[in-house]
């Protein structure tokens, strides 16, 4: 950790020093070195005091240049080596570690940011640093150097960050505590980046809750999504994404976000992604792109990815929660495989947890052929809980047909009742590539009633159908009453045709 290197430097130091006494070694130097070490703290709380212009360091340089490197001769190589580290840890990014002198017989013209660690450094030392920081700037790189204060020798920096004096062996530990602080404000600058990323996703979350469809989807779209997509289009001109966003996502985002904000007419759309351009298709490749951005942005500095304490780089912790759900850990459980269940199956199986009291088994099929065409088949893989033993028609006829196609074509979660058995189920499409290649089949127990907020937000989630009931019963009657959503069965809610459950609204 930090705080080890930190004690560890001045336990190594203090045990050198009682050896020396140990072994009859006397010299003046050990009694500065220990008056230094006495001071470093205080020298220490300086730099923390100056971090906002380490800020302004980190903010100017670090989110635009692709390429890192730290450097550091004498005692500041130790300090470039825990930067790197530290760095690495923060910024999620491969560093190189270099002598200061050796990194101009290295490649430069990847123009990177280079951390010079030069605390502590005097007369012919630091004139010869300068020399080389010269270099790196001649090779357009960007040199961020950590000097000591009144050190004017550094005029070809990119940004000289100054530090208190101390002692000269104990110089780099101002380096070292410079660069932590360098890598903190770095981290958080890259993940602001994200930040309209995560506006816009925002925005599509509530939107796939809210019940729009078409005109009306896209005009709240429009409405939600500029303000997000001008900061990040303003970012792109100014060059500000290359060095953390790949070229792909970038372009990616940008072509969905002039869709969303009408800049580009939905009628192109299937000419470049190649299906049919929808409100619904729009939002569902809006929100995989930008979580990809959100993916790649992301810098958790209060933990550490490939350690596990997040579960992906971008998955934010609100899609985390959908991954949590109940039908959605069902569905897992039954074999579902993760990455096929598209964002919009995700929040309607959520949306529904609130109406199912019980899962009782489960049914996955695998779909071969195109179920948008009417040739696909499909197959049992699996069966368990109280659908471990029951027979499938499909057994002997395996057409893709009736509601498990309508779920498959539209990749849709459905939610219906047997015909033959009268069993309850959730059929959830797994797709790739726009296809769907199975369905797992969820047999479920309804509750019997809910209270009238929660069955209003479970319509609402589900193929719009609160929208709908509100529509249908204000064609007759002057209002909706929502609080009589308690005395429908949860049921009836979900699959009684509108009409007829409108109908239950008549005075």
């Amino acid at each position: 950790s930090t705080k080890a290197f930190y004690a560890q430097v001045a336990a190594g130091f203090v045990l050198a020093a009682a050896l020396a006494v140990e072994v009859g070694v006397t010299d003046a130097r050990a009694s500065e070195l220990l008056a230094g070490l006495r001071a470093l703290p205080d020298a220490m709380e300086q730099v923390l005091a100056r971090r906002d212009d380490i800020a302004v360091a980190a903010i100017g340089h670090a989110p635009s240049r692709r390429y890192w490197a730290v450097v550091g001769n004498g005692p500041n190589r130790i300090a470039a080596q825990e930067v790197r580290i530290k760095l690495s840890e923060l910024c999620y990014k491969s560093i190189a570690c270099d002598v200061t002198e050796d990194k101009k017989h290295i490649d430069l013209s990847s123009e990177p940011l280079i951390f010079v660690c030069a605390a502590g450094l005097v007369g012919p030392n630091a004139d010869d640093v300068a020399k080389e920081v010269a270099i790196y700037r001649a090779h357009k790189a960007a040199p961020v150097v950590v000097a000591t204060d009144g050190q004017d020798r550094f005029s070809a920096a990119s940004h000289t960050i100054t530090v208190p004096p101390a002692h000269p062996a104990l110089g780099f530990v101002l380096s070292a505590m410079a660069g932590h602080l360098f890598g903190y404000e770095a981290a958080l600058s890259i993940d602001a980046q994200a930040l309209p990323f995560r506006e816009a996703r925002a925005a599509v979350e509530t939107l796939v809750s809210s019940g729009l469809e078409g005109d009306a989807l896209l005009a709240r779209l429009r409405e939600l999504a500029e303000p997000p997509a001008a900061r990040f289009f303003a970012g792109l001109r100014e060059g500000a994404y290359n060095g953390h966003l790949e070229a792909a996502t970038a372009v990616r985002v940008s072509s969905l976000l002039r869709y969303s904000t009408g800049l580009v007419p939905l009628d192109s759309y299937e000419l470049e992604y190649g299906r049919v351009g929808t409100p619904g298709a729009l939002l569902d490749d809006l929100a995989d792109a930008l979580t990809r951005g959100v993916e790649e942005l992301t810098r958790p500095i209060d933990a550490i990815k490939h350690q596990a304490k997040t579960v992906t780089v971008g998955i934010s912790r609100s899609e985390e929660a959908l991954f949590a759900g109940g039908l959605v850990q069902q569905a897992l459980v039954a074999g579902a495989a993760r990455d096929r269940l598209s964002y919009r199956a995700l929040r309607v199986l959520s949306t529904l947890d609130p109406a199912v009291g019980e899962v009782t088994g489960y049914t996955r099929y695998r779909i071969e052929g195109n179920a948008r065409d009417g040739s696909a088949t499909v197959h049992v893989v699996d069966q368990g809980g109280v659908a471990r033993n029951l027979p499938s028609r499909t057994a002997s006829n395996p057409a893709l047909r009736g509601t498990k196609h309508q779920a498959a074509a539209e990749r849709e979660v459905i939610v219906t009742r047997g015909r033959n058995d009268g069993r309850t189920v959730v059929i959830v499409p797994e797709t790739k590539d726009n296809q769907a290649t199975g369905l797992t089949l969820l047999h479920v127990a309804f509750r019997d009633r809910l209270s009238s907020e929660a069955a209003r937000e479970v319509l609402s989630g589900y193929r719009g159908r609160f929208t709908a009931l509100v529509d249908a019963v204000t064609e007759t009657e002057p209002a909706f009453d929502e609080s009589r959503l308690a005395d429908v069965p949860v049921v009836d809610l979900l699959l009684e045709p509108i009409q007829p459950l409108a109908d239950r609204w008549r005075r």
